[in-house]
């Protein structure tokens, strides 16, 4: 979710969130808890991932500009699904749920949020249809046209679990190039 409109309108208004930085591999959500946060990136990256048989898998990269939290955990309660971590040294600001739902009532706040949640909500639509139909050499030139510059940024084996692949297998796409 980009947010460049989200930080203009927390610049009047501060006092709503904290701005933090956070060193590298600092893990800011824990798989299973609830999420009282949601991070809104100003300089830095963070990944999402999970575990599944011992293996974390990336589900995403967020980089400066775009915002992130367990939108599940943090809108309704539930139990997060995902890690949350620092790649690099990330400076953050971080909105508590309660000041989230305190501004959602303001109409300006709504005009601002809904339109990047829902764009949000199409990124995510997409890179699931895109692991159903496309093949990883699609996914890995989809993210080369679209977000060339996480494969300068993270390391391999991060991309490839991102792509859904093994670090071997990337190689060898790569090496197609």
């Amino acid at each position: 979710m980009h947010i460049p409109d989200l930080h203009s309108f927390l610049k009047t208004d501060l006092h709503l969130s904290t701005e933090i930085t956070y060193p590298a591999k600092t893990i800011l959500l824990e798989e299973g808890k609830i999420s009282d946060k949601m991070f809104l990136v100003k300089k830095g990256a963070l990944r999402i991932f999970f575990y599944q048989d011992g293996k974390e898998l990336t589900l995403e990269f967020i980089t400066e500009n775009q915002a992130v939290s367990s939108f599940d955990s943090f809108l309704n309660g539930n139990p997060s699904d995902f890690v949350i971590e620092t790649l690099e040294s990330t400076t953050v600001y971080e909105l508590q749920a309660e000041t989230f739902h305190r501004l959602m009532e303001n109409e300006e706040f709504q005009h601002i949020f809904l339109p990047l949640f829902y764009k949000r909500f199409s990124e995510i639509n997409k890179r699931l249809i895109s692991f159903i139909r496309d093949s990883p050499q699609e996914r890995y030139q989809q993210l080369l046209k679209n977000r060339p510059e996480l494969l300068l940024r993270f390391p391999q084996h991060y991309i490839a679990s991102y792509l859904g692949i093994t670090s071997v297998s990337l190689s060898r796409i790569r090496s197609r190039g």
